[in-house]
């Protein structure tokens, strides 16, 4: 059975930083890309960043130069390390395992879903 264990939300003032983890048991990181995505109550789902299986990141614009995915494929995790935080990056934060299709697009497996950490960037 796959499970996926986010951890590393909480509270931080406006220009903090937090590492968001997300550790995937079932043998199965290494063959995955793995994307970051965040949601806010109101609105879409929106992918933050995500990493092909050999290494290879993308970011959306609004958080380019201040949040960085990385994986270590020996410890089946994947990270967010978000510095510079704004209270717009206010969300809960979910990991996901999917693939990347020809056009570069990451694409989510369903399901394939951590459970969520919230992140809150608050005075």
């Amino acid at each position: 059975q796959v499970q996926f264990v986010e951890s590393g939300g909480g509270l931080v003032q406006p220009g903090g930083s937090l590492r968001l983890s997300c550790t995937v048991s079932g043998n199965i990181f290494s063959s995955y890309a793995m994307g970051w995505y965040r949601r806010t109550p109101g609105k879409q789902r929106e992918l933050v960043a995500d990493i092909t299986s050999g290494g290879s990141t993308k970011h959306v614009d609004s958080v380019k130069g201040r949040f960085t995915i990385s994986r270590d494929n020996a410890k089946n995790t994947v990270y967010l390390q978000m510095n510079s935080l704004k209270p717009e990056d206010t969300a809960v934060y979910y990991c996901n395992a999917g693939s990347i299709s020809n056009s570069g697009t990451y694409i989510p497996r369903d399901d394939y879903w951590g459970q969520g950490t919230r992140v809150t960037v608050s005075l």
